[in-house]
């Protein structure tokens, strides 16, 4: 009994702990600073933290990199200053506008005008890239890097010429620039109806000298975004190299003695990732390029780049160079990544969607939802479909199952006689169960099969709720406006009657609610265990999980409560067909 004591003691300090970190991170931001990465300083004056490995290009240049003294004069604007404060090429789309400034010709200006930041219809778009001098700098930039250090090639102060004002998906446009000395820059840019650019370099010699130039782009990114901090999801530093997916934290890039990270691939991508959102660089699948991962710290605030380098280009006089990436920047939509992998070749481009290391459920499960989803046109009744669906799927399993429990609530009785028969003495207690089990064919584990079964399907469900931005922003009925979050409502402000707003934690909604009263339904059906100590712990697990789950997505607490649902439909007429009361013993007729 002291044990059992011990054993809920324990429960309960460590579900108060739990809370209490949450509540302390989230209330207060004690989140560790990250340590400081120290910078190299070049002998050109360039910020790296990557030297040249010996026999490659110099790599210094990536990225047009500014003198430590020109990163400290950079004067931060506002987003729509900086914008307006350069001639600029117009990006526009069905789902992007935008633009790119003629000096140093970044993509740094990308407004997704499918995606708010709320679910209210006057909420702001989603902007996903921004201009260099604004504090939160995002942009996507293409050069060369000379070999010898001795050619000028175009750098982030370059001034190019365009031949037309408007980048859409029927128009390209070309950028060109002439270094004075014989070379001749020029570079094309392609957008289709959806996120992805494509962007083909050319250098023409029309000199004497022969010129050795390497190709490179790059994502760039400043200051380090807030994230969703949970373990199932990783937002960062992210690519596909030699067909392998590789991923890094920000935290883990800072961490990094030298902030570099290099690697070699052949086609692939390589990019940084938000929860929903990705900037990514792609190759074709024979293109070979060495790619980096770079954190530097300027100025106390932490600067991100993915890039990648190709192969030496030897331009002699009167030939020419091309170098064709792409660059993806918009929404991680299931469907069009797929499609992108497929018609251009880019290496487990869907991968960029988390699915996790149970993928091979989670990505048919949203497939699945996807498809009930395009029937019906709402997905919280596609997810009530897909619940009937998997009901159906593991039917024959979950009654073997419901059978056994009504057959052991039939044996409360018995079992009663003898706990009151041989209370004292637990060893012969124990064997006078085995043997009642036996003689009436009963298995007392077989009831925790459809538990244990729903375990995996719960968390991958939660899997494509959380990470598909296909369920972003859903609505159900009534009150719960987005699948993806928690229901809004409260018992601690009787549901918006009273003006407070509880803290986080209690945050109990409605759906929560009805989640909890099923799953204490659905316990009233089963046997309880035969230890009174265990039977609280059982009878708690309601409450408890109706705590734990008001966190969690609406969409998967709308889930397990119709699936709770389905289940005591079909526990009940088992017990019946069995002649099992609810209240045990046998059923009156």
């Amino acid at each position: 009994m002291q044990d059992q004591k011990n054993m809920i003691l324990a429960i309960v300090l460590s579900l108060g702990l739990i809370i209490v970190v949450q509540l302390a991170f989230e209330t207060f931001g004690l989140n560790p600073p990250p340590p400081p990465q120290e910078e190299i300083v070049l002998e050109d004056g360039t910020v790296s933290t990557a030297p040249s490995a010996p026999g490659t290009a110099p790599t210094a240049g990536v990225g047009g990199a500014l003198t430590t003294q020109q990163l400290a004069q950079i004067t931060e604007e506002s987003r729509d200053a900086a914008i307006r404060s350069s001639e600029r090429i117009e990006i526009r789309s069905n789902r992007v506008t935008g633009s790119l400034a003629l000096k140093g010709a970044r993509i740094d200006d990308i407004v997704l005008n499918d995606y708010r930041q709320t679910v209210a219809e006057d909420s702001d778009l989603i902007q996903l890239f921004s201009p260099s001098n604004t504090r939160f700098a995002y942009y996507a930039e293409h050069g060369w890097i000379s070999a010898a250090g001795d050619v000028p090639v175009p750098t982030p102060e370059t001034v190019w010429t365009a031949d037309r004002d408007t980048l859409t998906p029927e128009t390209p446009v070309t950028l060109s620039w002439d270094n004075g000395q014989g070379l001749v820059f020029e570079r094309r840019l392609a957008m289709d109806e959806d996120f992805m650019f494509t962007v083909t370099q050319t250098v023409r010699n029309t000199g004497d000298q022969r010129a050795t130039l390497y190709p490179y782009g790059l994502i760039s990114r400043a200051g380090t975004p807030p994230v969703s901090g949970f373990f199932i999801l990783h937002e960062g530093l992210i690519g596909v190299l030699q067909e392998t997916l590789v991923e890094h934290d920000y935290d883990d890039l800072q961490d990094e003695p030298r902030g570099t990270i290099e690697d070699t691939t052949t086609g692939g991508w390589i990019g940084i990732t938000d929860k929903y959102w990705l900037a990514a660089l792609a190759l074709a699948p024979d293109q070979r390029a060495d790619t980096r991962f770079v954190h530097t710290l300027t100025n106390g605030r932490d600067r991100y780049q993915t890039d990648i380098r190709g192969g030496a280009f030897e331009v002699a006089p009167g030939a020419e160079a091309t170098f064709e990436s792409r660059v993806f920047a918009g929404a991680k939509e299931v469907h069009l990544l797929d499609r992108y992998s497929e018609e251009l070749g880019i290496t487990n481009f869907d991968l960029a969607v988390d699915f996790g290391w149970l993928f091979f459920l989670t990505k048919p499960f949203f497939y699945a939802l996807d498809f009930f989803y395009r029937a019906v046109g709402n997905f919280g009744v596609a997810i009530l479909i897909f619940t009937v669906l998997i009901k159906l799927v593991f039917f024959p399993l979950a009654n073997k199952s419901y059978k056994a429990m009504s057959k052991m609530k039939e044996l409360q009785p018995k079992m009663v006689a003898l706990r009151e028969k041989f209370g004292e003495d637990k060893q012969r207690l124990n064997q006078e169960m085995m043997n009642l089990y036996k003689t009436e064919k009963v298995n007392p584990a077989a009831g925790c099969l459809p538990i244990l079964v729903q375990i995996p399907v719960f968390f991958a469900l939660y899997k494509v709720l959380f990470v598909t931005i296909e369920m972003r922003h859903q609505p159900f009925y009534g009150w719960i406006q987005d699948l993806s979050a928690p229901d809004p409502t409260t018992m601690f402000n009787l549901f918006g009657l009273i003006p407070w707003d509880p803290p986080t934690f209690l945050m109990i909604g409605i759906w929560p609610l009805i989640m909890g009263a099923t799953m204490y339904m659905q316990q009233k059906l089963n046997p309880p265990p035969p230890d009174p100590m265990q039977q609280k712990i059982f009878m708690a697990l309601p409450f408890v999980f109706t705590f734990l789950l008001a966190s969690f997505p609406a969409g998967l607490v709308i889930y397990w409560a119709w699936n709770n649902a389905l289940s005591i439909l079909q526990q009940y007429v088992i017990m019946r067909r069995m002649g099992v009361a609810i209240g045990g013993g046998k059923a009156t007729s």
